[in-house]
């Protein structure tokens, strides 16, 4: 009935009231702190630990150091999440850094954190952990030798095309992937982890001798460094994107960080030395797969279930990324700062088809233009430019308005530490090794005001925008969320 109202509809008129609508819906309230727990330790145990590995020991020059660079990450996001925590307690809407920014900065900083996250930031995330798992998808058939780039790129593919029809067909199949994968991820780990220890305990420790030899100094390099370390942590803020839908939000969310990130960071730390038990830093270097090195050199003839494991994890990690991706098109949308159709929900399937369809076609060019590297680097740039931007928001609260009412305090010095290290790790590699792709992405940023100033802050709405917008529904079967879901 929804979409035959839509069909007779006035073009101009035909995706007004679409933000009363969805701020009549109320989420439930649903996840504890078990769910809290799950929800970050899941995202943040993607294709990181599988990939980035090898680029840490690359930028550092050494195996102790790059430990130190492990841990120092797990530091960093757990005072991240903390500070996010204190904001989650005193914003208590869901969008992560998009309503802060929103709510302490205002319209504009907000609708070019929306502009850059939509089009740049998720994309790029996925792009990366799906070319993570074709990697590992592929590299049984390529044994002994690396996977040719174009296999990589059109597995990645495929594997975004699979998850778009899954998420856009079921919600309820969409979640059940992503608690099959989880499971399976932690079984990969949990096996490298055992693994290094017998390891150890057979005295496999000639990569930790003179460990800390040959350690690189640049300041660009250790930022690079934290970039690869970083992208493996990414996932730390996840909660504060269903904020409304938390159980006791003041006391859940502190819980479910400090119980979550530890917990990945000392998994994360005995999986490196595993990995460095089983072979020297040069053998780890020239591995294009780390984890299926280790299962060769280790499980010796069941080191396919290695290969197995850790595709099936990053194609749950993808799933999950995929799966919360448009959670800020939603919000933004809602705020008057996205297309509308962005915001709608197929009227059978119940799920946000034109935001699911939007991500993996800009996803699907990021894998075609770029590297995992080259991206994981471009997404921590411009991932922590914001998180910057929105610790600067923390401090402004604390600072300016401390009678606002919050369930939780971080104490000061956690903040000024991230906002810190936000800085350096924005700067460092421009100071360091300038590349002109870093130029471009500041320029992009920077070109959503063509967009803000006429569509947003002066509401010009041409009508031939209002009638694509209005095809797109009739195409695509897709209406505003209602209250009225019976």
């Amino acid at each position: 009935s929804t979409m035959r109202e839509r069909k007779t509809a006035d073009p101009v008129h035909s995706s007004t009231d679409l933000s009363e609508g969805k701020e009549k819906l109320r989420l439930k309230q649903e996840v504890g702190l078990i769910s809290g727990v799950s929800l970050i330790a899941g995202t943040m145990i993607g294709s990181g630990i599988f990939m980035s590995p090898e680029w840490v020991l690359h930028h550092m020059g050494n195996p102790a150091s790059s430990l130190l660079i492990w841990a120092a990450c797990g530091v960093l996001a757990l005072f991240g999440a903390l500070s996010y925590a204190e904001l989650g307690t005193v914003i208590k809407e869901s969008g992560g850094e998009y309503i802060y920014i929103l709510r302490i900065f205002g319209s504009f900083p907000a609708f070019l954190f929306a502009y850059t996250s939509v089009i740049l930031v998720r994309p790029a995330g996925l792009a990366a952990v799906c070319l993570s798992f074709a990697e590992y998808a592929i590299a049984p058939f390529y044994p002994g030798c690396s996977s040719p780039q174009v296999a990589i790129k059109c597995t990645a593919a495929a594997c975004i095309l699979i998850l778009t029809i899954i998420n856009c067909l079921n919600v309820r199949l969409a979640t059940s992937v992503m608690n099959i994968f989880t499971a399976a991820k932690l079984l990969a780990l949990l096996v490298i982890v055992v693994g290094g220890l017998v390891l150890l305990a057979k005295g496999q420790t000639q990569s930790f001798q003179n460990g800390f030899q040959g350690t690189t100094a640049g300041i660009g390099a250790v930022g690079v460094a934290f970039y690869q370390g970083l992208w493996s942590y990414d996932g730390w803020n996840n909660l504060n994107y269903v904020t409304e839908e938390l159980k006791k939000p003041e006391v859940t969310l502190p819980r479910a960080l400090m119980i979550a990130i530890p917990l990945v960071t000392c998994l994360y730390l005995l999986v490196n030395v595993s990995y460095l038990a089983a072979m020297t830093p040069s053998e780890l270097l020239s591995s294009g797969a780390v984890a299926v090195t280790w299962g060769d050199k280790v499980l010796g003839s069941w080191a396919w279930l290695i290969s197995l494991s850790v595709a099936l994890s990053t194609f749950g990690s993808s799933n999950g990324t995929f799966f919360s991706g448009g959670r800020v098109c939603y919000i933004a949308a809602r705020e008057g700062h996205m297309p509308d159709i962005l915001s709608m929900a197929h009227v059978r399937c119940l799920t946000p088809s034109p935001a699911l369809l939007f991500t993996s076609v800009m996803s699907l060019i990021m894998i075609i233009s770029g590297s995992f590297t080259s991206i994981v680097n471009f997404f921590s740039f411009m991932a922590w430019l914001f998180y910057g931007m929105t610790i600067s928001g923390l401090l402004y609260l604390k600072i300016k308005k401390p009678e606002l009412p919050r369930s939780y305090k971080v104490p000061i010095v956690i903040p000024i530490i991230v906002l810190m290290a936000a800085v350096y790790l924005v700067l460092a590699p421009i100071i360091d090794q300038p590349q002109i792709e870093i130029l471009y992405i500041v320029l992009f940023i920077f070109s959503g005001m063509i967009f803000y100033f006429p569509l947003v802050r002066f509401k010009h709405h041409p009508r031939f925008l209002q009638r694509v917008t209005l095809h797109l529904q009739l195409l695509l079967e897709v209406a505003p969320t209602t209250k009225d879901v019976n």
